[in-house]
């Protein structure tokens, strides 16, 4: 898990080309503490409405939310939940350019009932129709002109008339000249229309479906019925509580299993990985881990209500639980640590570990820990050559929660997220507090360490 800490850090600002089926999901939140006289069904008192980028649209947000630069590509009606659409995404900072409207269409909007945290009953407002030529062409002329300034094509297919086999083929087949790669969150039984993708992401009972095989098949002859049927690199299945398996057109194939702490809602999670696999990719890292970050998203999407936008603090904050026993934090992993602290507050603690744990100390950690339970608490370890038993033993203490070593990292840290508090205990048996961190970075004696700084 410490690697996919560090992968975090090879996250830059990529572009990503969103395709596919923009909708509107709305949320009507509420309490049901009767029967209706009228009919044997809950009436439902409304407390909240609220609407959001739903479909293809939620992947653009999940995308913006990992820090990438998005390009949407599909369409909206002549109506208010399409107006709303692209608002709500334009304040994402989403281009819309490429999102048009369509005359005769109505956005498609899907209205979830909430009560006590759980989703009653769907209601549907669409009409599945496809693409007029001419929109169908100015939509191939926005994918031309965005191709050249992106590093991955995504789509997303929800069946809504709008992705023909003409226009994914030309999709495909221009990323394909551009060496981009293409991942798909399929819909329907035919996957050949998606002809020569990099990833085709089905959940199980797609890809049983597509593969149209006897119903104890297995697994592996499933994804290679796919493989064979879609040309393409990879097919990556969801498996719900069973997490991820992904294979390659090499034969090698890998199980993720899931990582989730609470199931509320599974609304939006194929979304949530399309967006990660998307940005990983873009990001040149490994699909392996490009699958175990998103299995990890899905893990966090999950445990929320609704289609969840998931962001690298989040990422960063579940990454460091998995890995809590290594708290020691260097250049590589910095970043995810920048990320997890992100919009919370907390102390440095500067500490000489050539004087060894005492009392004192034991005691000034446990008093800065006991403050303010939200509050976390840092330690830098001031000398250029910490001893590695003293390092261990803060390691273990419940308090602490992340250890520093290296100026430089603590210099980088602090320059990005400011602590509430810095504090250090010079001669091992005061607590002294100071006014900023280049006050610490400032008492290290160590000559040689005072270099490197």
């Amino acid at each position: 898990m410490v690697k996919l800490i560090g992968m975090l850090s090879r996250f830059n600002p990529v572009k990503v080309l969103v395709v596919g089926d923009f909708m509107l999901d709305t949320y009507t939140t509420g309490k049901i503490k009767r029967i209706s006289p009228e009919a044997p069904v809950s009436v439902l008192h409304v407390q909240k409405e609220e609407s959001l980028p739903g479909g293809a649209g939620n992947v653009a947000l999940n995308v913006a939310s990992l820090g990438a630069k998005v390009f949407a590509v599909g369409r909206v009606g002549f109506d208010n939940a399409g107006d709303d659409l692209r608002e709500a995404l334009m304040k994402e900072g989403v281009d819309v350019e490429g999102l048009v409207y369509q005359k005769g269409f109505k956005t498609p909007v899907k209205n979830r009932l909430i009560a006590d945290s759980q989703q009653v009953l769907r209601v549907d407002f669409e009409n599945i129709s496809p693409l007029t030529d001419e929109l169908e062409e100015l939509m191939k002329l926005r994918i031309e002109e965005v191709m050249d300034k992106v590093q991955t094509v995504a789509i997303s297919d929800y069946g809504k008339g709008l992705l023909s086999r003409t226009l994914l083929s030309f999709t495909i087949e221009l990323a394909r000249k551009k060496g981009l790669p293409i991942i798909v969150d399929p819909k329907g039984d035919d996957f050949s229309k998606y002809l020569g993708a990099t990833i085709i992401k089905p959940n199980l009972s797609e890809a049983l479906a597509a593969a149209k095989l006897e119903p104890n098949a297995s697994l592996d002859q499933v994804a290679s019925s796919l493989l064979e049927k879609s040309q393409s690199e990879m097919i990556l299945i969801t498996r719900s509580e069973a997490g991820m398996s992904l294979f390659q057109n090499s034969g090698y194939s890998i199980d993720f299993p899931v990582r989730s702490k609470e199931v509320k809602d599974v609304t939006g999670a194929g979304d949530t990985v399309l967006a990660m696999i998307s940005v990983a990719v873009a990001n040149m890292l490994d699909v392996k881990y490009a699958a175990q970050l998103a299995n990890i998203a899905a893990g966090l999407a999950i445990e929320k209500l609704g289609c969840a936008r998931i962001n690298l603090s989040e990422m960063s904050e579940r990454l460091l639980e998995y890995d809590i026993d290594n708290k020691i934090f260097d250049e590589e992993h910095l970043f995810a640590l920048q990320q997890a602290l992100r919009g919370k507050r907390f102390v440095v603690l500067g500490l000489d570990s050539q004087k060894g744990m005492s009392t004192a100390i034991f005691k000034s950690i446990r008093k800065l820990a006991s403050r303010d339970k939200e509050m976390k608490l840092i330690i830098y370890v001031m000398d250029s050559s910490p001893d590695e038993e003293f390092v261990s033993l803060l390691s273990s203490l419940a308090e602490v929660d992340f250890i520093v070593l290296k100026c430089e990292s603590l210099r980088n840290l602090c320059e990005i997220i400011h602590p509430h508090q810095v504090f250090i205990m010079e001669n091992g048996d005061k607590l002294e507090l100071l006014d900023h961190a280049k006050a610490l970075l400032s008492r290290v004696k160590d000559s040689a360490k005072a270099m490197r700084c």
